[in-house]
């Protein structure tokens, strides 16, 4: 069977695992999920008890979760090196360095601005301060992130890996917070600006925003979250 990939909207950091499997070009199939919905009923704790996307059902039917733990998985099979490197190579060791970054640190300044987001009894006082000390942190992720890019048009040599399938599901939350304008970051800002105008980017990012896109074909169709909880759930 091919794989599956559970994707949350809106605004999922999954989206950038669309664009990798679009990149890696291997028959794939997807599920949408509503973050703000289907995710917190209590069916969805069969795929994944943290009620969290994304979710990744291997060609085994095997469940996988963590947004680290499918790059690996989607590495180990990527046999022509599309969106990784040679193992042991300096490029892996670098593209390994720039997801972990990404996926705890920068991804974790978030937090507290999503927490004053989905707060459930708002506290205006307490939503102040989660927001003051969210922008603080995400700030200074930013600017570590940017003193780590180098010179080359994505974040490892000369085109997407799945260093950047990480970074650009997450980078978005900047101007959906209205943080600060990106410009304040060239480098970050000239490197999104790529990623965003990516064919596998635009796809992704339609299919999160509910409209028809083919992409290269690799896509074999949606399957309806029922479906999959029933078949594959535990």
């Amino acid at each position: 069977m091919e794989p599956i990939l559970l994707y949350g909207f809106p605004s999922g950091s999954s989206m950038g695992l669309v664009a990798a499997l679009e990149w890696l070009g291997k028959p794939y199939r997807l599920c949408r999920v509503d973050m703000l919905g289907d995710m917190r009923e209590p069916s969805y704790a069969r795929l994944n008890p943290r009620h969290e996307t994304p979710v990744f059902i291997t060609d085994k039917g095997e469940l996988l979760t963590e947004t680290m733990a499918i790059a690996a998985w989607l590495e180990a099979r990527d046999s022509d090196r599309r969106i990784s490197f040679a193992p042991l190579s300096r490029e892996a060791d670098r593209m390994h360095q720039l997801m972990a970054f990404v996926n705890t640190g920068f991804t974790g300044a978030f937090s507290p601005l999503w927490a004053a987001l989905e707060m459930e009894d708002p506290d205006p006082a307490v939503q102040t301060a989660l927001r003051d000390f969210g922008r603080r942190a995400v700030i200074e992720r930013h600017d570590k992130l940017e003193g780590m890019i180098g010179q080359g048009p994505f974040l490892v040599g000369e085109r997407p890996s799945l260093a950047d399938a990480v970074l650009v599901g997450v980078a978005r939350w900047l101007d959906f917070h209205e943080v600060a304008d990106r410009g304040r970051w060239p480098k970050l800002s000239a490197l999104r600006e790529r990623l965003e105008g990516d064919p596998a980017v635009i796809h992704a990012t339609k299919l999160e925003n509910g409209e028809a896109s083919s992409g290269t074909g690799a896509l074999l169709g949606h399957m309806p979250l029922d479906e999959v909880i029933e078949r594959f759930g535990v």
